[in-house]
């Protein structure tokens, strides 16, 4: 009878192959004892690797759950380039950012929104919302009457499908340079119903032939998927101890409670077909055939939804019973439905065959029954008609116990920090290799707190008129501000005195004498480069850097210029964006814009005047002069070069010019010299200054008073 109602059922709801899914439903009803065959249910691996398979099942989810649904749509890479780097002889470097746009499938019924989105095991989106790299997101839900997707429309065309039904997620211009230039794997929280549901609840709306029943277990959320109606039945009332049984037209989930009390009370003494008084049967099993364990796996919410295991052991044995369970349950949940479980294994080792006369085809599987002579309540697990008998099969009813404590494990959840703005700072620097630029080099570093990342970049060199396209800013600098200067010692050696005070909200370290000569704990202060080998943490992000090297690369002339206020910023290749700028663009100021996750629609802007500091030799030093007997005096200088600091040859460091080249300005005179010589009259009290001419730009001058002597 069962499984004709259930065939029925199963084809006005799926047709063809569902008639065959009610009928193995109404099988099971008829032989639960039996074992019939099983086909397989939802799986737990099922919701956590993301695919772009064709016929990929989509989950029906329930509650609360996450998802990696497969990718059902997408375009090729968007592509973007950028330029930096180049030079005097050298081309410039293309860099390359890519975007992704694509649409990803979450659950085959409505759902009411997504909450966090994970990309491989990192948070994409938050809790409060807010996504983590710059992203377009709309969420579809899933209802009858949804639009298609704008951007797959103007992709598709009149092909394009609204997916009515199907809950689905698209992303437009995904940045990908975080996860290797390709689409991430993705998993999502998504909520299709509030939380907690029965059992009962989920499978009336997976099956209109569910009737009221027992509301069986409750979830935090559940993903219907697997082979079959039936299957996913089955895991429903595995979990709340009980099983579906025939009712008129449809069928009903029976999951007796403790307190049940008995409907009936049946006496053994019927007559068999044959007329001879046949009294029922006892089977036990033995204690080694049942198992000795009973392992719960489901996905646990205080971890993430990801893959938790309960379990609960009784003495002896060493067979483990697997429940593999895609429901959403706390940990404390999931071992009292393990130690239920256990707990009715063994009391169920107790078989009682009960024959009864016609008047027992009213007792149907999954009544609660007392058996007159046998202690306790008994429930009916199989009825069978045979040779004009009802012969019923019954297991004793064991009690749950009270829910027990658990512990979920330790876990590293990803952690959710909220995006800042961006925070931009440029200038130009000299080159901290020993390769002479053949144009101007402006350097870009960007910051935004624990959370921000990389922000898009672009740059205009009229004023904001146009834009150019740069790809991405470096990785994420360490920016601060002055906030206190204590003088210091001479140039040129270790300033064991002089010591700035900075607020930034990174940590900053020490670096010893190998890691300072190694470039560590380089800092760009007020125009001036410097490293500084003790960082001495004052608390509330404040810092004391002492045992300084001031004015290094030819920056002397900036040391005693920074205060209170000016910038801070930490150099490192890793977080230095750099980009070339036109020689023409000498003396004019370039206008950097950057978009990050956290900066609104204006995005933040920042400015830098190129000043030819990273094309301009370093000032001549070590100025002097003679007087000879007939009054003309001869100065000379040092000069350096902007290539060859580490002086590794001990020997005069290289040009680094096309030609060597000086301009001299002797009170109101100036002439150009091809050596660090000149020699003509000069009196004393004469300002003198020297300029080192290079191939793009000159020094600063090196400036003196020629005094009385006949030396100076």
């Amino acid at each position: 009878m069962a499984t004709l109602v259930l065939g029925t059922v199963g084809r006005a709801l799926l047709g063809p192959v569902g008639g065959a899914i009610g009928a193995l439903i109404g099988n099971r009803v008829d032989h639960a004892v039996l074992g019939p065959r099983r086909q397989q249910g939802p799986r737990l691996t099922e919701l956590s690797v993301q695919t772009s398979t064709y016929g990929t099942q989509m989950p029906a989810v329930f509650g609360t759950m996450r998802v990696a649904g497969p990718v059902i749509w997408a375009t090729d890479l968007v592509e973007a380039r950028g330029l930096t780097g180049g030079g005097k002889g050298r081309p410039a470097t293309e860099s390359y950012s890519y975007t992704a746009n694509f649409a990803v499938a979450l659950s085959g019924r409505p759902i009411r929104r997504v909450g966090r989105i994970w990309a491989d095991g990192r948070l994409l989106r938050g809790a409060a919302g807010d996504f983590k790299v710059a992203t377009g997101f709309r969420l579809h839900p899933g209802t009858e009457d949804q639009p298609v997707d704008p951007l797959i429309a103007s992709v598709e065309g009149a092909r394009a499908s609204a997916c009515r039904g199907l809950a689905y997620a698209v992303f437009e211009g995904l940045a990908l340079a975080e996860f290797g230039n390709r689409i991430p794997q993705l998993t999502f929280e998504v909520e299709a119903d509030e939380a907690p549901l029965s059992c009962r609840a989920i499978a009336q709306a997976l099956c209109g032939q569910v009737r009221g029943g027992d509301a069986g277990a409750t979830v935090a959320g559940f993903a219907a998927s697997g082979g079959s109606v039936r299957a996913v039945l089955d895991m429903l009332a595995d979990m709340s101890g009980g099983q579906w049984v025939a009712e008129g037209d449809g069928i009903r989930l029976v999951a007796p409670s403790a307190s049940a009390t008995p409907a009936v009370t049946i006496r053994d003494d019927a007559m068999a077909a044959d007329g001879h008084g046949r009294r029922g049967q006892r089977a036990i099993a033995s204690e080694a055939s049942i198992a000795a364990s009973v392992t719960v796996a489901h996905y646990d919410p205080a971890r993430d939804y990801q893959i938790g295991q309960q379990r609960a052991r009784r003495p002896g044995g060493v067979r483990d019973e697997r429940l593999e369970l895609a429901a959403a349950l706390d940990a404390a949940t999931a071992r009292t439905l393990a130690q239920d479980r256990l707990a009715r294994l063994s009391v169920e080792r107790v078989r009682r065959t009960v024959t009864l006369g016609p008047e027992a085809l009213s007792i149907a599987p999954g009544t609660i029954v007392a058996i007159a002579g046998e202690a306790g309540r008994w429930r009916v697990i199989e009825s069978a008609w045979e040779n004009m008998a009802v012969r019923l099969t019954c297991v004793p009813l064991g009690r749950g116990g009270p829910m027990l404590p658990a512990a979920s494990g330790r876990i590293a959840p990803a952690p959710d920090r909220a995006i800042g703005v961006t925070r931009l700072i440029a200038f130009e620097a000299p080159p901290l290799d020993d390769q002479p630029l053949g144009t101007p080099r402006l350097s870009v570093v960007a910051a935004g707190g624990p959370g921000w990342r990389q922000a898009s970049l672009a740059y205009s060199l009229d004023d904001g008129a146009s834009w150019t396209a740069l790809g991405l800013t470096a990785m994420p600098g360490v920016i601060g501000r002055v906030t206190a200067v204590s003088p210091g010692g001479a140039i040129g050696l270790i300033d064991r005195r002089g010591a700035f005070v900075v607020a930034v909200a990174e940590d900053l370290a020490d670096a010893d004498p190998a890691a300072i000569d190694a470039g560590a704990n380089l800092a760009w202060v007020g125009g001036e480069l410097l490293q500084f080998a003790r960082a001495e943490p004052l608390g509330d992000g404040q810092w004391r850097l002492g045992q300084l090297r001031r004015g290094l690369r030819g920056t002397e002339a900036m040391v005693g210029q920074a205060g209170p206020g000016d910038a801070f910023v930490l150099m490192s290749a890793a977080s230095v964006r750099t980009i070339d700028i036109p020689v023409t663009m000498l003396g004019a100021r370039v206008r950097f814009l950057a978009h990050g996750v956290g900066d609104g629609v204006e995005g933040v802007q920042a400015s830098a005047m190129v000043t030819g500091q990273s094309v301009r030799p370093p000032a001549p030093v070590h100025l002097r002069w003679r007087r000879g007997e007939d009054g003309r005096v001869t100065i000379g200088w040092t000069r350096r070069s902007r290539i060859g600091w580490g002086w590794t040859d001990r020997v005069d460091a290289p040009l680094g010019e096309e030609s060597e080249r000086y301009r001299v300005t002797i009170g109101e005179r100036e002439e150009e010299v091809s050596a660090p010589v000149w020699t003509g009259s000069a009196p004393v009290g004469t300002r003198v200054a020297v300029r080192q001419l290079g191939t793009l730009a000159a020094s600063l001058p090196l400036v003196a008073i020629l005094g009385e002597g006949r030396d100076g």
